[in-house]
């Protein structure tokens, strides 16, 4: 176990040094557990097929703001974050199960908003919610929910699969929800300062929509299937795409070359990052949040990647020694690192 020799300040660590410190002590008893902590979800073999588990927390003031998220658009954005989990396996999700705590101050009617929204993803997901549990909170709103899915034992795929000469790929495009979520919080401090204001979001739609309702990219898993593609390593993007290349270099003992002009960035996103002084490309690598799929496939697949509308390769794995670096528009190299969410 742990030998304490003093305090250690959370922030010395972050999220994931602290889950890696944790898993030091933990044990596994169980045959069955095929994967424990440090990957996108727990894997579990069934006999036939295995079991995913993945979980996630969302705490009010950290991880939303109800000032400019209706509880539906919450209560969406909550079961898609966990699906995405289940994906970033190359598997299906099938259940769910919540658990929240809510202070005085919501009512009824406002749990009902919340779980509109839970439905509503369930009826998209094809998922089914068969439980959970509910308590008081002092203070805010603390939604956890609990996923499950499945995969075929050969189709399972991990952040630790990726090899030196792999292709880097990702779906759809980055920083959009970065975009949206900084509109929103313009909106915000506008509005503090003028209650009367009355917000302008005309022409974000897309971006908004990428911040507060986000979906799944449960279509790759089928698309994937369809093209014959078993993904060497994948994860979803959460914490910004920097964040992710790192994780996956990191498990599979290897560095990766990314491409700045291969980053996949809508018209839209690339105008609103100018607009408000953003630098599209940051907003691209460490946004978060776009819920898209980072994955890596061999060289052998890429006469059936390069025409795929949803997939673009934006660079290709590397020796460990070589670092993890971005390939900038004007052909010059630099670090590569990951400025994304940070837990503490």
């Amino acid at each position: 176990m742990f030998e304490n020799k003093g305090r250690t300040e959370l922030g010395e660590l972050g999220e994931f040094g602290l889950i890696e410190h944790l898993a030091k002590g933990v044990k596994i008893y169980n045959q069955s557990t095929v994967k424990g902590i440090g990957d996108d979800a727990a894997v579990i073999d069934n006999g036939n097929n295995y079991i995913l588990l993945s979980t996630d927390m969302l705490v009010e003031g950290v991880h939303f703001d109800l000032a400019y998220t209706p509880l539906k658009h919450l209560g969406y954005k909550a079961v898609v974050a966990n699906i995405s989990d289940i994906c970033a396996m190359n598997g299906i999700a099938s259940h769910i199960v919540i658990s929240m705590a809510l202070s005085n101050r919501f009512s009824i009617e406002a749990v009902e908003d919340l779980y509109f929204g839970i439905n509503a993803a369930c009826a998209q997901y094809n998922v089914d919610l068969i439980g959970g549990d509910s308590t008081s909170s002092p203070k805010g709103l603390i939604l956890n929910i609990a996923v499950y899915g499945s995969v075929a034992k050969d189709k399972v795929t991990y952040r630790s699969g990726a090899s030196e000469g792999d292709l880097l790929v990702v779906t759809g495009d980055l920083g959009g929800a970065f975009l949206g979520l900084n509109i929103l919080e313009r909106e915000k401090r506008i509005f503090l300062e003028k209650p009367d204001f009355q917000p302008d979001l005309e022409g974000n739609d897309y971006l908004i929509q990428r911040q507060l309702r986000p979906e799944a990219r449960v279509d790759i898993i089928k698309q994937l299937a369809e093209l014959g593609i078993q993904p060497t390593a994948m994860m979803d993007i959460s914490d910004g795409l920097a964040s992710e290349v790192h994780h996956v270099a990191r498990q599979s003992d290897v560095g990766f070359t990314v491409y700045e002009e291969k980053l996949p960035i809508d018209p839209l996103t690339y105008q609103r990052g100018i607009d408000l002084g953003l630098d599209p490309t940051v907003a691209a690598l460490n946004g978060g949040e776009d819920y898209e799929l980072l994955f890596t496939v061999t060289q052998n697949d890429y006469d059936r990647i390069k025409n795929q509308m949803d997939f673009t390769i934006i660079g290709h794995a590397v020796k460990a020694s070589e670092g993890i670096n971005l390939i900038s528009k004007s052909n010059k190299q630099h670090k590569l690192t990951a400025q994304g969410w940070k837990g503490f």
